[in-house]
């Protein structure tokens, strides 16, 4: 698979399928290119080239020591733009994708990008502070800190069905539960440690008043890893214009469970 070099030395795979018109997929926190097993084929066969990334420290990426804070992940972002020299790019971001894609408009601008499509983004600010009220105190972070360097494997598991609200009757089998623990297990626990409590402490809020190209914001609303009123229902308040869309019983892995219908709301943003 091809790989290339951001401005500090780490060595990045991405995947890049099919012609025409780019779209940029930003895997989800802990996960990589592979989650995008649903999408990539089917905008490839609608005549879309689809390129998505392998953040550093997760999949085939360099696994370094250093990086794993917003700022970076958005220039590593920019880095593979520039790279492939892309232009009237979509940029579609799941989870901490999300806030990947909305750091990097808010750093790099937007002069390469046409489109941006939030699905199930960890935007606008999860910390709780004086002027964000709604948002999650320290403490939940220091609780998740603990939980995830007593036993990674373990909170993964825990996770995996709230993940999917199966419990809502989303149809998941289990060999596709396994597949995504697997994912995310696979990817440096340094990494995906460091990585969250970055994009907690992070607020989105500033960059996303400033965004004017077209924007996607897809949400489920039984997310139980990013609550929808913490999180969309507020990034929606916040850019202008956008297209918003609440998917009833879906929760964060709505790109498994909601895979149909995801694809056709994203289709039909592309081509409006």
């Amino acid at each position: 698979m091809p790989f290339f070099d951001t401005n500090d030395g780490a060595r990045l795979a991405y995947e890049d399928y099919g012609t025409g018109r780019p779209i940029v997929f930003v895997a989800s926190w802990a996960l990589n290119a592979d989650m995008w097993e649903y999408q990539i084929p089917f905008f490839v066969e609608q005549g879309y080239r689809c390129i998505a990334l392998d953040r550093r420290g997760h999949g085939r990426s360099d696994r370094r020591s250093t990086g794993y804070d917003m700022d970076t992940t958005a220039d590593d972002l920019a880095a593979l733009i520039e790279h492939l020299d892309l232009h009237d790019a979509i940029l579609v971001g799941h989870s901490m994708g999300g806030a990947e894609v909305a750091h990097y408009l808010a750093r790099h601008g937007e002069s390469r990008v046409s489109r941006a499509a939030f699905v199930s983004a960890a935007l606008p600010f999860l910390l709780r502070t004086e002027d964000n009220p709604g948002g999650a105190p320290e403490a939940a972070l220091d609780a998740f800190t603990a939980a995830f360097r007593s036993d990674r494997p373990q909170w993964f598991a825990r996770q995996a069905q709230v993940w999917f609200a199966t419990h809502l009757g989303n149809d998941v089998s289990p060999a596709t539960i396994d597949w995504m623990i697997g994912q995310c297990l696979s990817a440096s626990p340094w990494a995906s440690l460091h990585l969250f409590q970055s994009m907690f402490r992070t607020d989105f809020r500033p960059g996303l008043r400033e965004i004017t190209v077209p924007t996607l914001i897809i949400h489920g609303a039984a997310d139980s890893s990013a609550n929808i009123d913490v999180t969309a229902r507020r990034t929606a308040q916040l850019i202008p214009d956008n297209v918003y869309k609440e998917y009833p019983t879906a929760s964060h892995g709505l790109f498994i469970t909601h895979k149909n219908e995801l694809n056709a709301d994203l289709l039909e943003f592309f081509k409006a």
